[in-house]
């Protein structure tokens, strides 16, 4: 009787250990370094939440892996997304480029070379806003003073693709305000530079990046939120006016919302190569998950104001899919205006 019960509690402690034993992926992450590979300058929007999440989202991956931010400019972030369709899809890479290069790939830009659908989305952790800030020394203070302007107003950018320089585009080809884009900065912060050396008027790209890493500029009056491009109001900005409201006609509507508000949800979401291991797919959208939920990210967040209105892999892919469902007459007239002729 003694051996019998002996030999069943034996039998229960391996059932126990067996069940609470850590997966292969789990096993997997122990000690190692996941890349979070930002195709933007460091010190801009981009990298101020890829770094938050990184010193975070350790804490709820299985295994604790150590997560850096490696920052891989050039091309509006064409270059890290092309590096991260072809990087090895072992669960070790993430990468966080504009969402509204999937855009220019419905629209065929040849400098695309990923296709959007197989990415495996992990979620974004803001849906974003878009505004457009100018410097006092530009001398325009109202959206009045804009359209009235008798020379363009100079805005950086980029590259095609990247809001800083899409948006632009769209406001002069939709609403005739008058603007010259020069592009080719590495990243908002540059173009930040370059603004308060008067060397360009001031840019357009997420009101969450501009209220944080421009907010000195905005608390002392040397830089103004004139329009936004929003399918609402941001919440905080009430008295700016949107672009949607300027469109007199229904061409014009067309370039905004689809050129503008359809890409803004998805433009800061993170991805993982394709063909990564759905097992270690579902760990990570799991602690990216979790991570939009930890009371000690959310803290540094709001601390840093940085405005935290998240999507799930799967919702990242709805946005995805709706954008390569859109209408070939839209994406040919959007085309025209984002996708300069060489």
């Amino acid at each position: 009787m003694l051996k019998t019960t002996a030999v069943l509690i034996s039998f229960l402690l391996l059932s126990v250990s067996h069940s609470g034993a850590a997966t292969p992926d789990q096993e997997f992450y122990k000690g190692k370094t996941v890349r979070i590979i930002v195709g933007f300058a460091a010190g801009g929007g981009f990298d101020a939440y890829a770094r938050a999440v990184a010193r975070h989202m350790g804490r709820h991956i299985p295994g604790n892996p150590t997560l850096i931010v490696e920052n891989m400019t050039g091309a509006g972030s064409r270059v890290a997304a092309n590096y991260l369709f072809r990087a090895p899809a072992d669960g070790t890479i993430i990468g966080n480029f504009i969402g509204s290069l999937v855009l220019q790939q419905i629209m065929g830009d040849k400098g695309i070379e990923f296709d959007g659908r197989k990415f495996e989305w992990l979620g974004a952790p803001v849906q974003d806003e878009t505004v457009c800030a100018l410097t006092k020394a530009s001398g325009i203070n109202s959206l009045d003073n804009w359209f009235a302007a008798k020379k363009p107003v100079k805005l950086g950018g980029e590259a095609p693709g990247a809001n800083d320089s899409d948006v632009p585009r769209v406001l002069k080809a939709a609403l005739n305000l008058p603007l010259q884009l020069i592009e080719g900065f590495m990243g908002t912060s540059h173009i930040r530079i370059a603004a308060e050396a008067g060397e360009v008027d001031g840019g357009c790209w997420t009101w969450a990046s501009i209220r944080t890493t421009w907010g000195q500029g905005l608390e002392s009056g040397l830089v103004k939120a004139i329009i936004q491009i929003n399918p609402q109001k941001a919440a905080d900005i009430p008295n700016v006016p949107n672009a949607i409201d300027y469109a007199k006609t229904a061409e014009a509507r067309v370039l905004i919302e689809s050129g503008v508000h359809a890409p803004s949800a998805i433009l800061r979401a993170y991805a993982l190569p394709p063909g990564t291991p759905k097992s270690r797919m579902n760990l990570l959208q799991n602690a990216f998950n979790a991570t939009m939920k930890d009371p000690e990210f959310l803290a540094e967040m709001k601390k840093s104001k940085l405005e935290i209105n998240p999507l799930t892999g799967p919702e990242v892919n709805g946005f995805v899919g709706k954008l390569f469902q859109m209408d070939a007459t839209n994406v040919a007239k959007i085309k025209e205006v984002l996708i300069p002729k060489k």
